[in-house]
């Protein structure tokens, strides 16, 4: 094969393989704007990556259910859908109550 015919199979090789780049992220990235982080309904060692307080940095290591620190990616809206979730972290295993209607009642 001619240097030539190997420079331009190589410049088209190339091209493809960022082609096929710039496609992947670009739909991770329409992927990952149709997902929200919705904190406080991760069971133990089911988390996403990390968490809120910068304790870890790795998916599987939330130490216990339900922790306002530790999130899972759901599609957008979800999250507002789910008993105790709440697409902002907070402290504890209870999400703030958002609305008066919604307190728990005692008794």
């Amino acid at each position: 094969m001619k240097t030539s015919t190997k420079a331009l199979n190589s410049m088209i090789a190339s091209a493809f393989i960022l082609t096929m780049g710039a496609t992947t992220i670009g739909s991770s990235q329409a992927h990952a704007a149709s997902k929200e982080k919705c904190y406080g309904v991760v069971k133990a060692g089911k988390n996403g990556c990390g968490d809120a307080a910068g304790k870890h940095s790795c998916e599987g290591q939330a130490a216990i259910d339900g922790s306002g620190q530790e999130w899972i990616s759901l599609p957008k809206g979800a999250c507002a859908k789910i008993v105790g979730g709440s697409v902002k972290p907070f402290a504890g295993t209870e999400a703030p109550m958002k609305k008066e209607g919604m307190m728990k009642k005692d008794g």
